[in-house]
C-alpha cells in the first residue's frame, strides 16, 4: 500500500536584496495554475514595505516584521504555521500550499532547520523546494561580498537568473557558470520581467512519498539537456579514482586552511557514484565522522542511497547538521544499485571532500573497531520498511 502524504507543501522563496523575489510573489499570487497560495512574508526592520507592494493582499497573506526570518522571529514563524492550520480547520481560509519569502539578507538553513525538527510543523507540512532568485546584473559582485548571497545559492533546488535582458549574453553566460559552480545540481531558469512558469516553482524536491526515479534524477541534476550538460558541469562527475578502493578510511585535519577558490569563500562541492549497494554502517560511520570533524561547514547534502540487505533505495537530504527522515522509495523498479551523494561544503578543500567520499566505497571490515558508528541514519532504516 502506498503511503499518501497530505502535508502541505511549502516552497521557500530567497534571493538576495533587489533580486526580484516580490516581483516574482506577485506573479505567482495571481496565476490560476498555482492553486491557493497562503503567502509568508519576512521584512527586516520596523517599517515594511515589501508586503506593501504585493498587489493582491488576502487573508492568507501574512507578514512577519521587525525581523529576519534566520533568527529572531522563527519562534514567530512556527506559531504563524500553527496558525495557518487552525484557521484552514475553522473554515476561515483556503489554501493548497505555502510560500515563505524571506527577507534578502536571510540565511535559509535555519528556516530549513525549523520545518524539520519542529514536531507540529513536520506533521503537517512539508518542504517542496527552495527557489533562490539571483540578480544577474548585479550578482557577480553580491557574491563577491556577501556570504548570505552565496548561501542562498547553494541551498537552492531551483534558480530563477532575473534581469537577464540587462546584461549582455557574455556575462550571462560567466555569470551561470559561477552559480553551476556553487551549485551544480540546481536547475536555472531565466525570468522574462519576474515571470516564470508556474509549475517550474513546485514539485522540486525528491523528499517526499510518491517520489520517482526521474524526480531523483531531476533533484540530483541528472537530468539537463544536452545543451545543459554542454554548458553546465556534471555534479557527479570529475572525480578521479573513484573505482579504486582506498586502503583506509579518508581522514580529515580540521587544522588545515582550505585552499579557496575563486571569490566565492571558499565554496566547494563534491559528488560520488557507488555501484553497489552501501552497508549500512559504513555510510553512518562516513556521516558521523563528516558532522564531527566539519560539521558546520557542510551547507548542504543529498543523495539517493541504496543500503545493503534492502529492496529499494532511499532518498536523503541535509542541510548543516539536520537531516530529514530518509524517504523509502518502494515503488523503485529499476536494477541500478547505483547510490549517488552530491556534498557542498565551505572551507574544506576540495581534494579533502572527495577523499572523504572515498570512504563510501569501502566495507566495514575496512574500518577498525574503533571508527564503526554504534547507530545513525541508516543503521536502523529497516524500520522504515514497515
Amino acid at each position: 500500500m502506498t503511503f499518501e502524504d497530505t502535508r502541505v507543501p511549502v516552497t521557500l522563496l530567497t534571493g538576495f536584496l533587489g533580486s526580484g523575489k516580490t516581483t516574482l510573489l506577485n506573479h505567482l499570487i495571481r496565476d490560476p495554475e498555482a492553486g491557493r497560495v497562503a503567502v509568508i512574508m519576512n521584512e527586516f526592520g520596523d517599517v515594511g514595505l515589501d508586503h506593501d507592494l504585493i498587489e493582491e493582499m488576502t487573508e492568507e497573506t501574512i507578514l512577519l516584521q521587525s525581523g529576519c526570518l534566520c533568527c529572531a522571529v522563527l519562534g514567530d514563524l512556527v506559531e504563524t504555521f500553527d496558525s495557518l492550520m487552525d484557521k484552514r480547520d475553522e473554515g476561515l481560509v483556503k489554501f493548497d500550499r505555502v510560500v515563505i519569502e524571506t527577507s534578502g539578507i536571510a540565511d535559509p538553513g535555519p528556516i530549513v532547520h525549523t520545518m524539520v525538527t519542529d514536531y507540529n510543523i513536520a506533521e503537517a507540512f512539508r518542504l517542496d523546494g527552495v527557489v533562490t532568485l539571483a540578480d544577474a546584473a548585479t550578482g557577480m559582485k553580491t557574491l563577491d561580498r556577501q556570504f548570505e548571497a552565496v548561501h542562498q545559492v547553494t541551498i537552492a533546488d531551483l534558480l530563477i537568473l532575473s534581469k537577464t535582458d540587462l546584461v549582455d549574453p557574455f556575462d550571462l553566460s560567466r555569470f551561470e557558470k559561477r552559480l553551476s559552480k556553487l551549485n551544480a545540481t540546481a536547475r536555472h531558469v531565466r525570468a522574462d520581467h519576474g515571470k516564470v512558469p508556474v509549475g517550474t516553482l513546485f514539485g522540486l524536491t525528491a523528499m517526499r512519498a510518491d517520489v520517482t526515479s526521474s524526480d531523483v534524477d531531476n533533484w540530483l541534476g541528472l537530468a539537463a539537456t544536452q545543451t545543459e550538460r554542454a554548458t553546465k558541469p556534471d555534479p557527479l562527475a570529475g572525480l578521479s579514482g573513484m573505482a579504486v578502493k582506498p586502503a583506509a578510511p579518508a581522514t580529515f585535519n580540521p587544522s588545515t586552511p582550505a585552499r579557496h577558490r575563486g571569490h566565492d569563500h571558499g565554496i566547494c562541492s563534491a559528488s560520488i557514484k557507488v555501484p553497489h549497494p552501501i552497508p549500512a554502517e559504513v555510510f553512518d560511520t562516513w556521516l558521523d565522522t563528516l558532522m564531527m570533524l566539519r560539521g558546520p561547514d557542510i551547507l548542504r547534502m543529498k543523495g539517493i542511497l541504496h543500503v545493503e540487505g534492502l529492496p529499494y533505495p532511499f532518498v536523503f537530504h541535509g542541510v548543516q547538521h539536520i537531516f530529514d527522515t530518509p524517504v523509502p522509495m518502494k515503488s523503485w523498479a529499476s536494477r541500478d544499485t547505483t547510490s549517488r551523494v552530491v556534498v557542498i561544503a565551505r572551507n574544506v578543500d576540495e581534494a579533502e571532500l572527495a577523499e572523504s567520499l572515498e570512504a563510501l566505497l569501502m566495507r566495514p571490515e575496512d574500518w577498525t573497531p574503533s571508527e564503526t558508528s554504534p547507530g545513525g541514519m541508516m543503521a536502523d532504516s529497516t524500520e522504515l520498511q514497515d
